[in-house]
C-alpha cells in the first residue's frame, strides 16, 4: 500500500492573500478562508480527484532561507508571457537561468516563497522532449 497526496500546505503570514495569487495564477478557485487559513482547489474536481489542492496556514514567523521544496509552473502559451502575468498578479523575478539548453524564471510569489516557471511551447517545449 502507498500513502496518497492529500494537499500541499504553504506556511504564510497573510493566508487569504497568498491564496488568491495562486488561485489566479492556477486557474483555480479561492474554496474557503478564514482568520487562520485558506484553501484553494481545481475548479473542476470529482470525487476521483486524488488530492484536494493546496492550504495556506497562518504562522507567527517569516519566510528567512530559501524554499526546500517549490512549484513549477508550465505555460500554456511562452515562459515571458507567464511571467508578465506572474508579475501582474503580484509576484516579481528573483532571476532567469540557462542551464544544459534550457532555461526558466525563478519567480517570488508575494510572500517571497520561491517558484519557477519553465518554457512554454512558445518556447520550443514539447512533452516529447
Amino acid at each position: 500500500m502507498v500513502a496518497q497526496l492529500d494537499k500541499v500546505t504553504f506556511d504564510c503570514a497573510d493566508p487569504g492573500r497568498l491564496a488568491d495569487f495562486w488561485a489566479r495564477s492556477l486557474g483555480w478557485e479561492v474554496d474557503d478562508v478564514d482568520d487562520e487559513g485558506a484553501f484553494i482547489r481545481p475548479a473542476e474536481t470529482t470525487d476521483e480527484t486524488p488530492w484536494q489542492g493546496v492550504y495556506f496556514q497562518k504562522v507567527p514567523e517569516g519566510k528567512v532561507v530559501k524554499n526546500r521544496v517549490h512549484l513549477d509552473l508550465r505555460p500554456l502559451d511562452s515562459m515571458s508571457a507567464e511571467v508578465a502575468r506572474s508579475v501582474a498578479l503580484g509576484a516579481t523575478v528573483q532571476g532567469r537561468v540557462d542551464e544544459e539548453g534550457s532555461f526558466w524564471t525563478v519567480m517570488l510569489d508575494p510572500e517571497g516563497n520561491e517558484f519557477c516557471i519553465l518554457r512554454g511551447p512558445e518556447d520550443g517545449w514539447t512533452r516529447d522532449g
